[in-house]
């Protein structure tokens, strides 16, 4: 196909899907997959149309969290997209062996997202959740220049050094003149609570929400924690709700 043609299908693609999330995170292990998945789980069981595009090339989670053994099925030359609890679902992992690292450059990472893009019948979609590399690098530069993305959501635990990392991927979205709110997970007596609202209010973004530390957030199940527990259910409904007026 040729570049031109390549983008074409990019943009058909992208033209269908309303609005576009991007979860960040400036370091790795605060939930910011967790946190991806359960918005986007709780937004099709509300009945709106998602899908979940796992964008960290170097450790895809997605698939591991939602207990998705299968690859990528491929019809009149288009990928079909996994689906699962109402979600359509993209990642690299459904192409990848599970014992063997992704060492890849910028420009393969940057040719990888697309090609997910380009060559999915993801459909009309109301939103996109897409599930970003920790840190700022050439994933998030991908996403935010070539995706359009709508608005950004950052997580982060209320540790000192989690909050540090958590403005870097503020000032980012920033930089890309975007929409972006902070979540604090794993909020309780370990990590303390409030440093995400602080954040947000020194840097003048919305406050998301905050979650409470829980074994419920477990992946072991591979099932949603908004599909089986109230308290994160509610948890979560306030963090969309108050993403969805970002973006308005």
């Amino acid at each position: 196909m040729k570049k031109q043609d390549q983008m074409n299908a990019l943009h058909r693609n992208l033209d269908q899907i309303k609005h576009k999330i991007a979860v960040l995170s400036g370091k790795g292990g605060v939930g910011k997959t967790t946190v991806a998945v359960n918005i986007a789980a709780l937004l099709a069981k509300k009945g709106y149309k998602i899908g979940l595009l796992d964008a960290d090339i170097d450790c895809p989670n997605v698939g591991k969290m939602l207990g998705i053994e299968e690859i990528f099925r491929i019809d009149e030359g288009m990928l079909v997209p996994m689906e699962k609890y109402g979600m359509k679902i993209l990642s690299m992992a459904f192409f990848q062996s599970d014992d063997k690292p992704t060492i890849w450059r910028g420009p393969l990472i940057h040719s990888a997202i697309m090609q997910l893009i380009e060559k999915s019948d993801i459909g009309v979609l109301d939103y996109l959740i897409i599930d970003m590399a920790p840190g700022t690098h050439d994933s998030t530069l991908t996403v935010f220049q070539f995706l359009d993305v709508t608005a950004a959501v950052a997580v982060t635990t209320p540790q000192t050094l989690s909050l540090l990392d958590a403005k870097k991927s503020v000032l980012a979205a920033r930089h890309f003149q975007k929409p972006v709110g902070i979540v604090e997970n794993m909020e309780g007596d370990m990590f303390g609570s409030g440093g995400g609202k602080k954040l947000a209010e020194d840097l003048g973004v919305p406050f998301l929400g905050s979650i409470k530390m829980s074994k419920e957030l477990s992946s072991d199940s591979h099932i949603p924690a908004v599909l089986r527990n109230e308290d994160m259910r509610k948890a979560f409904e306030e963090i969309t709700e108050n993403m969805k007026k970002m973006i308005k």
